[in-house]
């Protein structure tokens, strides 16, 4: 059976060139941190990549260090002590307070080393956008509660449900003129829009490999200026990543990630294609389901991204129908060890319950095509007309 693959969003496909990249890699045997000529090999590959990773965001090369992935790199930056050290303020850990979108990905809704006593959800509207007027009154509070103790914003630039996309540098400006500090991740935006540290004006971003056609278990933190203090390594033992990340560098990945970095830079100017198939499907889905619901539809979104239910279809029917068709979609976060669970980006945008169990996300990559999009589209209507013929007999 032909497979047409749409979910992107959880993981893309590796790149040809990630692959000879990481093949390549694999041949070297030195530790990067030795001083020897292998080692000094190893090390270049790592450097090479880390450069590879700050051009794709416009960033200090000395401000992207590796991690394991994107949910390392968002508990290491969600640290009181990080917020402490760039502030600069004389406050203790356990002041300091946490705001989160009500829409983030789950490692950073849990606050990564907050205490739950010092996170505060904020709200989103029914297109999934940040309330800042909701954002500005909450730290107003505890900035009046605290005496002025610092506090942390993680907001996502993108997210990897609905593709909507955050207003992350009005926010940062915010955060900044009442003395916070910034966080976004950063995750599902790179390689489909343009992302510049410097415009978003962050103090932390997060990225992952694998989002972007690298490998998986590979990710940054970088930090808004490489000379920031860096209060609160997760990961503690050798001077690894100018001592912020501790433990031999994986220079196989590493080198994976620079290349998908750099064919992600480059492969921008595929996304009008790419947002031309989207709304295409989008269109035939509204054509062949009038009831069809889209999210997020009438904002700025991702062009590869489209999240939708039909009342009465069962989002775990329809995953299940449409694998058996050879079309792989998916029902939002694929962060639930393969369980289909309730979305809890959809309830914090006020869908109501029954449509969150009929949501679907579609997502593209660089290598989507015409004929994916025709092949969903024609299983989508066998299953929706069988649905819909139930209903009537029933």
């Amino acid at each position: 059976m032909i497979r047409t693959y749409l979910d992107h969003n959880a993981t893309a496909p590796m790149k040809p060139g990630v692959r000879d990249a990481i093949t390549a890699a694999l041949d070297v045997v030195g530790n990067a941190s030795s001083i020897h000529r292998e080692g000094r090999r190893a090390r270049a590959l790592v450097e090479a990549a880390r450069d590879e990773v700050a051009l794709l965001i416009n960033a200090e090369r000395n401000s992207v260090f590796f991690t394991s992935g994107g949910t390392e790199a968002n508990v290491t930056a969600l640290a009181p002590e990080n917020v402490v050290a760039i502030s600069g303020l004389p406050a203790s850990p356990s002041e300091v307070r946490c705001f989160v979108s009500a829409i983030e990905h789950p490692s950073v809704l849990c606050g990564g080393r907050f205490k739950d006593a010092q996170l505060t959800s904020i709200a989103v509207d029914g297109d999934g956008i940040i309330d800042v007027n909701a954002l500005k009154t909450g730290i107003d509070r505890h900035l009046a509660s605290s005496d002025g103790a610092p506090f942390l914003v993680s907001v996502m630039l993108a997210n990897n449900e609905t593709g909507a996309i955050q207003p992350v540098a009005e926010i940062a400006t915010l955060v900044h003129e009442l003395g916070g500090v910034i966080h976004s991740d950063c995750v599902q935006a790179a390689g489909k829009i343009a992302v510049d540290i410097n415009v978003l004006g962050v103090d932390f971003l997060t990225l992952s490999a694998h989002k972007i056609g690298g490998p998986q278990g590979i990710g940054v933190l970088v930090l808004g200026r490489a000379d920031r203090p860096f209060g609160a390594p997760l990961l503690t033992g050798g001077g690894q990543e100018l001592k912020r990340r501790a433990g031999t560098e994986n220079v196989a990945a590493i080198a994976g990630f620079g290349a998908a970095a750099k064919l992600a830079r480059e492969g921008l100017g595929e996304m009008a294609r790419i947002e031309a198939l989207r709304d295409m499907a989008e269109a035939e889905l509204s054509q062949s389901a009038p009831d069809v619901e889209i999210f997020s539809k009438k904002i700025a979104r991702l062009p590869n991204t489209s999240c939708f239910a039909a009342p009465g279809l069962s989002a775990e029917t329809a995953l299940i129908a449409l694998d058996l068709a050879g079309i792989a979609v998916s029902s939002g976060s694929a962060c639930s060890s393969g369980k289909i669970v309730s979305s809890h980006v959809l309830a914090a945008m006020g869908v109501n319950p029954e449509q969150i169990k009929a949501a679907l996300r579609i997502s593209l990559g660089g290598d989507s095509k015409k004929l994916d999009i025709e092949r969903f589209i024609a299983a989508w209507r066998v299953l929706y007309e069988r649905v819909r013929l139930d209903q009537a007999a029933a």
